[in-house]
């Protein structure tokens, strides 16, 4: 990421590396034992409101979903009660937090990425995601770990940055920009999937805002031990407040409140419409115009040009398609296939599939956990069942309920292009394949970019240059992240900036100076130094 002029070195920069967790390595000992400690702890996960617990007896318990019996703890959900004081708390916060100086705001954040990087809480945030989310140790340390590190600094990175944006000035006078936050609350509502999402309450509160932050159901322990890491590193009580519960329950109260001041999103396509929607609405009631900033769903796809590499493009199917499930909005799902290579190319996927381990994600030889809950498991259930009835399982096909929700990793093959298979988000590791005539390049990306109301990720492998030129045209706003020759998930912050558009959301790049900015209200001001003493103009002299 750009470094803010006058302040090169003052925070590390480039990615936070993986360990690789090798056999009889230090790091993959100290995972395993923070895997049993965590495994043993029995959380008592409440609401944080101003710095207090608040246990409301409505608990829900917190389960691995590779292991039915493995249960983490409980959690306790909020209601109205608890998103009225949590919005009362931001708004008493908010009016000291925004007026500190950019260094104390930012002050424990990065003692926060220091701290994960380097010691203990690394081990511990890693073993919650590998248990409560059903990660492998390297999607985890990814996750967890690395991008929650590297969203940290590249927020204070992006915030310098932004604050070095400033207009020009003419002898006589003085002008400045002044980066306020938000005026109001900012609601963050997180996703299951990636602890490193934590960001969304994260980013926002650097510069200034605060927050009350809805975690996913399915997510409340990485969540709470995020929070604990926060606090440990001095974070002030009030500044980000955490409500646990059902969506609509507390998404109701934060976004009917006058203080609205924006809504920070990851999820599903459907949810962030329908909050788009209950903003609309309420539009005459808001103290401002509440800034909407929304990263969903996802159809994403692999286009392969008679010219790609079968083994290369093989294995980025896998990768893509398969890692964590197929439950990353960036995920392979969707696979465009000339008929030359389509022979080949099954023989490999088929060969490569039936090798992938599915099962306890902490086992070091696990490719594939489960899928994130029942209510997911059964609409991939569903799926599955209708793509067997219909001929289409080219691999795999198969779930398997009996000791977890697992889903086998699938590849199907449909005659219909438009099949809500290749159309439909699934979120499952099942990629739909769609075998076009070689001779009709031009018409395939026409398809690729049509076929789906999504507009995400994507990846076209070739080697004919002229092949690519003609993908990265047609396909120009397919994607908001583009791949050539290489898988359509994986990106880096502050190397590839994340964020789609159409259905996929409002593609304000997630980890850069474009999404902090949606965060920050400028104020421009002009001080003379040479005042006016007549308030005529030269031209009206005689």
């Amino acid at each position: 990421m750009p470094v803010p002029a006058g302040r090169t070195g003052l925070f590390p920069i480039g990615p936070t590396m993986p360990r690789a967790f090798a056999p009889g390595s230090p790091e993959r000992a100290a995972a395993t034992a923070a895997v049993e400690r965590v495994r043993v702890e029995s959380f008592d996960v409440p609401n944080l409101i101003d710095g207090a617990e608040v246990r409301t007896g409505r608990t829900h318990a917190i389960v691995t979903p590779h292991d039915h019996d493995g249960v983490l703890g409980q959690v306790h959900h909020g209601g109205a009660e608890q998103v009225r004081a949590a919005i009362d708390a931001s708004l008493r916060a908010g009016q000291w937090w925004s007026r500190l100086p950019w260094e104390e705001r930012a002050a424990p954040f990065l003692r926060a990425a220091d701290m994960l990087e380097h010691g203990p809480w690394r081990e511990r945030l890693n073993a919650a995601t590998q248990l409560e989310l059903s990660k492998t140790s390297y999607q985890a340390e990814i996750d967890a770990a690395c991008e929650t590190i590297d969203f940290i600094r590249a927020n204070v990175e992006n915030m310098l940055a932004m604050y070095d944006v400033q207009p020009g000035s003419l002898p006589g006078a003085w002008n400045s920009v002044e980066y306020r936050p938000l005026e109001g609350f900012v609601f963050a509502v997180s996703p299951f999937n990636f602890t490193c999402m934590n960001n969304l309450a994260l980013g926002p509160a650097v510069l200034g805002n605060t927050v009350v932050w809805k975690p996913a159901e399915s997510a409340s322990l990485v969540a709470h031990l995020t929070m604990e890491l926060m606090r440990e590193a001095g974070l002030p009580d009030g500044v980000i407040n955490v409500v646990h519960g059902n969506g609509p329950e507390i998404g109701d109260v934060a976004l009917a409140h006058p203080a609205l001041g924006a809504v920070h999103f990851t999820g599903s396509t459907g949810t962030f419409q329908s909050i788009w929607r209950t903003v609309g609405t309420n539009v005459a009631s808001y103290r401002n115009y509440p800034r909407l900033i929304g990263e969903t769903g996802g159809k994403d796809f692999i286009v392969a040009h008679p010219s790609a590499d079968v083994d290369a493009l093989a294995v980025a199917a896998i990768r893509g398609s398969y890692e964590y499930q197929g439950q990353k909005c960036s995920a392979s799902s969707r696979l465009y296939a000339p008929r030359s290579l389509w022979p080949a190319l099954r023989e490999r996927l088929v060969e490569l599939t039936e090798s992938v381990v599915v099962g306890d994600p902490t086992r070091p030889e696990t490719y594939v956990g489960a899928v994130i809950n029942e209510r997911q498991f059964r609409k991939h259930e569903a799926a599955l069942a209708q793509a067997r009835a219909e001929g289409l399982v080219v691999v795999g096909g198969d779930t398997d309920d009996s000791t977890g929700w697992f889903v086998d990793p699938t590849v199907l093959e449909v005659p219909d292009p438009h099949s809500s298979f290749i159309t439909e988000e699934l979120f499952a590791p099942v990629l739909t394949t769609y075998v076009y005539d070689d001779s009709d390049w031009e018409g395939t990306l026409r398809l690729v970019d049509e076929s789906t109301r999504y507009g995400l990720t994507g990846a076209v492998f070739a080697q004919d240059a002229e092949a690519v030129a003609q993908a990265d045209d047609a396909l120009r706003y397919t994607a908001g992240n583009f791949y050539v020759n290489d898988k359509p998930t994986g990106s880096v912050v502050g190397q590839q900036p994340f964020g789609g558009a159409r259905a996929s959301g409002t593609n304000d790049k997630a980890g850069t100076v474009w999404n902090t900015i949606r965060f920050s209200s400028p104020r421009a001001t002009k001080r003379n130094h040479l005042p006016a003493t007549d308030y005529r103009y030269p031209h009206h002299q005689a």
